[in-house]
């Protein structure tokens, strides 16, 4: 039996990790799917929801207004989640530049911010944006182009992690540079099939009818848009054209913070929307499998991996055994590391909008 539970565990975790993008290679090869894109000028409400954001929301308004899109063709729409900081006096600044304002004077959470702007929205693209991160001033025509093909309903940007400040965009090579290169990978093979399974918070694109109010405790509003959308029989679509860059987070808790906050997003997801495990109506439920809810179980394979490789301690296994010993007590003493290394800065914050 613990050959069984071990040979199965090791299997699932080499599928979710290595496995499907193989596969994916493999699909693409044999049916990718183009988008036909055409650029064009549709009008555009970009929406950003703020709650504090004193210190970044001039830096994020001035990088707007300097988008490479006429300026008659395109809103941008600051919904004001109750600010407590001064944000709203800050950005009532440009109020003659052409922003619309949306000011709710009690803090409601971002997805009731979103539902508030939407209502008001004009554009029949709506475009979303977090604060802290700037966008290419190209970016908002390349999503638009996407749109062309009558096949997609929403368009995905690429998150660029840099090492430094905004001032020098040169991605970052760490870890989590790394692992978001390779999750980057994933989304584009999947976009070039069908659809993605969720799209990067920080910056992607919709058709305006394609949306419907957020449950307002929605945690992981960059994928349930997209899903929701996916639903409707349109591709959610990947574009490495259009960048928002930010910048990489150095503190371990914070990265910490941010899967916790992803993995409960994700379980929130299957509450809000169980009809996505249901093959005949999800469109993409082999790739929402194996990109998401297998992600939700690797922890659970790989203890199972570990408790079942304790009862087999002879040949291949014992090697097994001792590679996993030192793979955790090498992560336990990195952890440890970079924990005291980090006691007395301050937590820096790191991208939400990407799963």
């Amino acid at each position: 039996m613990a050959k069984v539970i071990l040979w199965i565990s090791f299997a699932f975790v080499f599928y979710a990790y290595c496995g499907y993008p193989l596969l994916l290679c493999l699909w693409r090869w044999l049916a990718r799917k183009p988008v036909l894109k055409a650029y064009w000028e549709p009008y555009v409400s970009l929406v950003i929801a703020a709650h504090n954001e004193r210190e970044q929301i001039d830096a994020k308004i001035r990088n707007c207004l300097e988008l490479d899109y006429p300026r008659d063709k395109i809103e941008i729409i600051i919904s004001l989640d109750g600010p407590t900081d001064g944000t709203d006096q800050a950005v009532r600044r440009y109020e003659g530049c052409g922003l619309r304002i949306i000011h709710w004077p009690v803090h409601a959470g971002k997805s009731a911010a979103l539902n508030r702007a939407l209502t008001a929205a004009r554009g029949e693209v709506i475009v979303f944006a977090d604060v802290r991160q700037r966008i290419d001033p190209q970016a908002v025509r390349e999503l638009v182009a996407n749109l062309r093909d009558s096949s997609v309903g929403a368009v995905s940007g690429e998150l660029f992690l840099i090492k430094d400040g905004f001032e020098h965009f040169e991605e970052a090579k760490d870890a989590v540079g790394l692992y978001w290169r390779y999750e980057k990978w994933i989304r584009e093979m999947e976009s070039q099939i069908d659809s993605t399974v969720g799209a990067t918070g920080a910056l992607y694109a919709i058709w305006r009818d394609g949306f419907r109010p957020l449950p307002e405790d929605t945690i992981l509003d960059d994928v349930l848009i997209p899903m929701r959308i996916v639903l409707l029989g349109k591709r959610v679509v990947f574009e490495p054209s259009a960048r928002a860059y930010d910048k990489v987070a150095c503190c371990p808790e914070a990265e910490f913070r941010r899967k916790v906050r992803t993995l409960a997003g994700n379980f929130q997801l299957l509450a809000h929307m169980p009809e996505l495990l249901l093959p005949w109506r999800n469109p993409v439920f082999l790739q929402f499998l194996s990109h998401k809810i297998s992600r939700l179980l690797v922890p659970y394979f790989l203890a199972a991996l570990f408790l079942s490789n304790c009862f087999l301690l002879s040949g291949t296994y014992l090697v097994l055994f001792v590679l996993q010993l030192a793979w955790y007590t090498l992560a336990f003493a990195g952890a440890l590391a970079v924990r005291s290394h980090n006691a007395n800065r301050p937590p820096t914050p790191v991208p939400v909008g990407d799963r």
